[in-house]
């Protein structure tokens, strides 16, 4: 698990993220998760869509580009939505919703490891 914050203004966005690089760990996503937390999530890489099919959870989504800077933030995504897309992103972050967080568009993001600052 790693810390989701945003480089910009050193705000903690999430205390529990994963990274999805692998093909069959950005297939399965959070799929079968009955609920997410507000401060956990995934860091889904090489990925400029996803859906909700059979989720039963409501996310917040953050897209960022190839330089990890927010392009474009979906909040309160409700299950089975066919498909939220974003041009020029290159990785998605899906975390659960319902906390506001301290992030906008152009800010850069990034994971740490738990416990480090």
């Amino acid at each position: 698990m790693q810390t989701l914050r945003n480089a910009t203004t050193g705000a903690i966005l999430a205390t529990r993220v994963t990274r999805a690089t692998s093909m069959l760990a950005r297939g399965i996503g959070l799929l079968g998760r009955g609920s997410l937390d507000a401060d956990e999530g995934l860091w889904i890489e090489r990925c400029g869509a996803v859906h909700t099919m059979g989720m039963r959870a409501t996310l917040d989504l953050i897209f960022v580009d190839r330089d990890d800077r927010v392009v474009r933030i979906e909040r309160g995504v409700r299950p089975n939505r066919f498909a939220v897309t974003c041009r020029g992103a290159a990785a998605v972050i899906e975390l659960g919703a319902g906390e506001p967080r301290a992030v906008a568009p152009g800010d850069r993001v990034v994971l740490d490891r738990a416990g480090v600052s």
